[in-house]
């Protein structure tokens, strides 16, 4: 499926506790908001490499905020800035200010991780793509902010061509801020077995067949009453930029 890339528009607005948060949209017709993973930003992770104009070309609106601390969005290094769940309370003041009802919800990893804890506020998406997540993502968010601390706290250190090397190189081409991204771990938040099992939505569980970065997808795919499980090529890192992904996500809304 080759897409011509639509134009892409950037707004703002202030968040639950006065953050600015920023968001990209492409396309239009029925909402669906995708939000990407930590280290990233929309730009990187949906429009870059052309999932977003798919998913558009299906006659959608795509609208994707960029995580407080990543892209375009505010990058505060106050502590208070990362209450427990601040990206999933963005994530429900970005729809509450768009006055989104009818409408479907993804995320990549972290924003896989920020859309579920949406849906256990009270998110109520038509459909959900859970994407380069795994059930262990999901109920121990412990493990993943630790190695993530870890990399965060002893830049410039990690052996060449290490999982911790290579997360600090997409840092590099990101432009993240260590500070503010360090403040982001604090937002962690578990769900647990009976709130996952508890969601009713269509699922889309996608990851590349690789990806172990978060445990098991398709224990999470089975925990989940109506889940379908689709893997693509590539690791945590690789199958973003893969057109599999985008043709998943697309074919799994349209």
């Amino acid at each position: 499926m080759i897409v011509t890339q639509p134009p892409v528009t950037t707004h703002r607005f202030a968040s639950f506790d006065g953050v600015e948060i920023a968001w990209a949209e492409m396309g239009e017709g029925r909402p669906v908001v995708l939000i990407h993973g930590y280290f990233s930003d929309a730009q990187t992770n949906w429009i870059k490499y052309g999932h977003a104009a798919k998913v558009a070309a299906l006659g959608r609106r795509v609208i994707m905020p960029d995580l407080r601390a990543h892209g375009a969005s505010a990058r505060p290094h106050d502590a208070a800035a990362y209450p427990p769940d601040a990206l999933a309370k963005d994530g429900m003041a970005l729809i509450a200010h768009l006055g989104l009802t009818d409408y479907d919800l993804g995320g990549y990893s972290l924003g896989a991780r920020t859309a579920v804890r949406m849906v256990t506020m009270g998110a109520t998406p038509g459909r959900l793509v859970l994407s380069g997540m795994g059930l262990e993502g999901l109920l121990d968010t412990g493990r993943r902010a630790a190695h993530f601390r870890r990399i965060l706290t002893n830049l410039g250190s990690f052996e060449r061509g290490s999982p911790e090397w290579m997360a600090e190189a997409f840092l590099k081409t990101t432009g993240g801020d260590p500070v503010a991204l360090l403040g982001i771990l604090d937002t962690f938040v578990d769900t647990s077995r009976e709130e996952l099992a508890a969601i009713r939505q269509p699922v889309l569980v996608l990851a590349g067949e690789e990806d172990d970065d978060n445990g098991s997808h398709a224990a999470l795919a089975n925990l989940l009453p109506d889940a379908r499980l689709i893997e693509t090529p590539g690791n945590h890192m690789s199958a973003v930029v893969k057109k599999e992904l985008g043709d998943a996500i697309a074919g799994f809304l349209a």
